[in-house]
């Protein structure tokens, strides 16, 4: 067996979850968050677009966590993520987690915004 060392971009990966906070790179985030290569900061949930919005161009794809069930987004919040040419993924968050380090490990031009559960 081959074992290879994991690396990542300039974003961090999401070490954990739990009720109400996210641990991405070893530091604990209280409720909802987007994180990516500009690193992690808090996400006001789906009304708060302006930071979503700004990652066209630097992103293919948005990795959306719904909470702890898979919901439905607006659909007018993916047209315009869309219509910015960003690629949008709805998964339940912890799900969301777990792609969005695969896919970070990589190398892929990814982002996440996540509900806490």
């Amino acid at each position: 067996m081959r074992l290879n060392e994991v690396s990542f971009t300039d974003a961090l990966p999401v070490d954990g979850y739990g009720a109400g906070f996210f641990r991405v790179g070893g530091e604990v985030h209280q409720g909802n968050i987007l994180t990516g290569t500009d690193g992690t900061r808090a996400w006001g949930g789906y009304d708060d677009r302006a930071p979503l919005l700004a990652l066209g161009g630097e992103i293919d794809v948005l990795f959306i966590g719904t909470g702890a069930e898979v919901a439905h987004i607006p659909a007018d919040l993916r047209q315009a993520l869309e219509g910015a040419g960003i690629g949008v993924e709805i998964m339940n968050s912890p799900a969301a987690c777990r792609t969005y380090n695969v896919l970070l490990s990589e190398g892929r031009r990814i982002a996440l915004a996540a509900l806490a559960v």
